[in-house]
């Protein structure tokens, strides 16, 4: 590995501290663990070697895939089984609109509103024929008849890429423009917490340098924005909304995802290999662990201490990673997106797939297991799966994208948006022997050409709604969905 780094205001000093990993996975899984593995060097792998999650019984009712999982095949739509959708242990309770994008974000207002905002579009003006672009407001009060209250257009509301985000404490509904490289990053801050439904913008600055996605310190007070294709995390105090400032910035890493911990003294990057765009279509990266506890006392000048860095033999493109706590363990989920080379397909591509990483020493992490798909295995990739519709779409198709939990402590329960396979829904109470218990997909039917139009490019980080057993996702092709999980597939949460 790399030597770790401590970071300082808008620098980055090396440090020479020996550290090793180790991981668990299937027993003679390339012996356990490649430690000297450096980070952004993907080793040579077959995904032939990591076996799929195993999945239950769907419940009466359910729409079952027709064959492996994750596929929706191209004999489907010839016989018009795909446009029934397939679901298992869940049902599709609300559409909206026609088009989405990266993320959907829930925040219920003082006066007991209920809202769903999401991005429209994967890139700004792709689907302008279509509908407004912009970031959409919807009152989901009642969750059968969404309403669309408000469309953000503020710069980064145009083009939030993967950025926006809401934060439960402070109210504050934030993004920064983005791109799939990167963008001019204003950061737009609008406050939510009176009315949901009619976000109140705060500010509108060019704080974040180049932008594509960020995070919230769980108390509300800072908002992480990162580069990606260059490099860089920007620290953005909101404290006073109306005058957010940088407080920390460093060009040391090249993030893709951040989340924070609990107490906020943590940072959890999802880091592509640090040389550019060529790493960002090739694959590499891993997960970084960062002391920022002198960020979220306000130090001046603050020191950020990089604690420890860990890859997998199989890494595409590291997304983000979720820190959570599971009957009183501490683990990272992080997600790798789409397959190891996005300007090309083939089958012997690594499909990076979902890894739920053991950091209870988080100066030693180490993967215990992993979440796939059987879709994504070499062999099956090899076959005709590669004529469905999307399938074999640059940098697409049969992959992970986006995964989130309904709480941070004991979630019970992991759900990710992946792409043409729709999202799927994940029991993760015992870390260590995940298993599917739900899925929903709808994929998009169109005919006029467009690969998003047929296919399904199921992409959002999804919100949850626990009173109702509710998962909200977007697709690219077709919009908003509502998904209601039957209590067999929702007990994962008890």
């Amino acid at each position: 590995m790399r030597a770790p780094r401590i970071l300082v205001l808008a620098a980055a000093v090396l440090v020479p501290l020996s550290l090793t990993a180790s991981a668990q996975g299937p027993p003679g899984f390339l012996d356990d663990y490649l430690p000297n593995h450096p980070i952004g060097s993907a080793a040579t792998f077959s995904s032939t070697v990591l076996p799929s999650t195993p999945g239950r019984a769907c419940d009466q009712g359910s729409l079952p895939e027709s064959g492996r999982q994750g596929r929706v095949p191209l004999a489907d739509y010839a016989s018009g089984r795909a446009a029934k959708g397939y679901t298992c242990n869940a049902r599709v309770v609300t559409h909206y609109g026609t088009t989405g994008g990266f993320r959907v974000e829930r925040y219920t207002d003082r006066a007991g509103h209920d809202c769903a905002f999401y991005d429209s579009s994967l890139i700004t003006g792709k689907d302008l024929q279509k509908d407004t672009p912009g970031t959409y407001v919807m009152d989901m009060t009642d969750p059968l008849h969404p309403k669309r209250t408000a469309v953000l257009r503020s710069p980064a509301m145009l083009s939030p890429h993967e950025s926006l985000r809401v934060n439960a404490r402070s109210g504050l509904l934030v993004a920064d423009m983005g791109s799939p490289t990167t963008q001019v990053g204003f950061v737009d801050v609008y406050d939510v917490k009176q009315d949901c439904r009619n976000p109140q913008i705060q500010a509108s600055l060019p704080l974040a340098v180049l932008g594509h996605e960020g995070g919230f310190s769980p108390d509300g007070r800072t908002y992480w924005a990162t580069t990606t294709a260059t490099g860089g995390i920007t620290a953005i105090d909101l404290t006073t909304p109306t005058l957010p400032k940088v407080v920390w910035r460093s060009t040391g890493y090249a993030v893709h995802g951040v989340s924070i911990s609990a107490d906020g003294n943590r940072a959890y990057l999802a880091e592509v290999a640090n040389d550019g765009l060529t790493t960002i279509t090739k694959g590499g990266g891993g997960l970084v662990v960062l002391d920022i506890s002198q960020v979220q006392k306000r130090v001046p000048n603050p020191t950020v201490t990089e604690l420890s860095e860990l890859t997998w033999p199989e890494v595409t493109i590291p997304q983000n990673a979720l820190p959570v706590t599971i009957r009183g363990h501490r683990y990272v989920i992080e997600f790798d997106e789409f397959d190891s080379d996005v300007t090309t397909y083939t089958p012997k591509e690594n499909v990076g797939g979902v890894h739920i990483i053991d950091i209870a020493d988080e100066r030693h992490p180490r993967v215990v297991s992993r979440i796939r798909l059987a879709v994504w295995d070499a062999k099956a990739r090899a076959t005709d799966q590669q004529s469905d519709p999307g399938a074999s779409a640059v940098g697409q198709g049969y992959a992970a994208h986006y995964c989130n939990v309904p709480a941070a402590t004991d979630p019970g329960l992991l759900a990710c948006s992946m792409i043409a396979s729709g999202l799927r829904v994940f029991d993760i109470r015992d870390p260590l022997h995940p298993r599917e218990v739900a899925y929903a997909n709808t994929p998009a039917l169109g005919t006029d050409g467009d690969p998003l139009d047929k296919g399904g490019w199921a992409m959002s980080s999804p919100a949850f709604v626990p009173q109702r057993h509710e998962i909200w996702y977007s697709d690219t092709a077709s919009g908003l969905f509502v998904v209601r999980l039957s209590q067999q597939a929702w007990t994962a949460r008890s």
